[in-house]
């Protein structure tokens, strides 16, 4: 049973990274557009019998999940063995609760829908919650981007007086597990919103004076919060601060708003692709991590070697 790797328009860029890193090119997928807007994606090569992985992140336009769905119910129809579907950034993961009366919990409907239209595996990185893995009832292989960060921040060579902190209180478990591997204190901003995008207050909870402070999130939109919290770090006496952030959304004004921070830099990985270059911003590729992990589910062989023991 040999293994197929095929990918979304949206994501080709990573698509073709992951393929090469595998050993094998990445398969050929044809897309039919009616004059109304109407997307028909083709397989073009026989899947029968085959592992097959389909790469597509499932950020705006909605027709990224649309595409990837099509993608799934293409390969089921085609008799491959296995349809496994990567997805690198997992979209509307922030919707996966009732905060408020009379809204939707987007993560779980999204996680029907890619269950229903075939799909036989789960692939994605730093889900922006952890149980979100439960809304499945297929197998999901939950990747972490630690495994990227941790060499980066190893080699900068700050590993005696560094520090991690959590822009927020939702985002500790994540910090503290980096704060864990690296035997460093961690802190904690603490903010307050009175609506989604928009940071009124903000504390510090901890001491970071002289500290090389590296702030952990699952993703960075607008980098407002973000960068309210390196100002903060700034003014409270740390002596560098960084940001680490899996996916790179980057929306409304964030280049403008990190550029004009007092962040160092704002390392992010290649899970979603940057609309535009800024001094500020480096880009770590997770195509490694993902060849890897589409090796060891083809073998059968376990995935726990690709954490960082966080």
């Amino acid at each position: 049973m040999a293994v197929k790797i095929f990918s979304g328009r949206a994501t080709h860029y990573l698509s073709e990274k992951i393929a090469n890193s595998y050993g094998e090119p990445l398969g050929k997928v044809l897309y039919q557009t009616f004059s109304d807007g109407e997307m028909s994606p083709f397989i073009a090569e026989s899947v029968r019998g085959h592992d097959v992985f389909l790469v597509q992140s499932t950020f705006p336009p909605a027709d990224n999940l649309l595409e990837l769905l099509l993608m799934v119910d293409a390969a089921r129809r085609a008799s491959a063995h296995n349809v496994n579907v990567v997805i690198p950034y997992f979209g509307y993961a922030r919707q996966d609760r009732k905060d408020k009366p009379r809204v939707a919990i987007a993560a779980k409907m999204i996680a029907n829908l890619i269950s229903a239209a075939g799909a036989t595996r789960i692939m994605t990185c730093d889900l922006h919650a952890d149980q979100i893995q439960g809304f499945f009832d297929i197998p999901v292989d939950h990747l972490d981007g630690a495994f990227i960060f941790v060499p980066y921040l190893k080699s900068l060579g700050l590993e005696s007086n560094i520090m991690f902190a959590s822009p927020d209180v939702g985002g500790i478990k994540r910090a503290r597990s980096f704060a864990k591997f690296f035997e460093a204190d961690l802190a904690v901003c603490d903010k307050y919103r009175k609506e989604a995008n928009k940071v009124e207050s903000m504390r510090l909870i901890g001491e970071v004076e002289g500290k090389d402070v590296v702030l952990v999130d699952d993703l960075v939109d607008t980098a407002g919060t973000i960068c309210k919290a390196a100002s903060l770090l700034k003014e409270k006496g740390a002596r560098s601060v960084r940001a680490v952030c899996t996916h790179a959304v980057l929306s409304g004004n964030a280049y403008e708003n990190i550029e004009n921070s007092d962040l160092e830099e704002l390392v992010v990985t290649d899970t979603i692709p940057l609309k535009q270059k800024t001094s500020k911003i480096k880009v770590l590729t997770v195509s490694d991590l993902f060849a890897k992990a589409i090796r060891k589910i083809h073998d059968h062989e376990s995935i726990s070697s690709l954490f960082m023991r966080l």
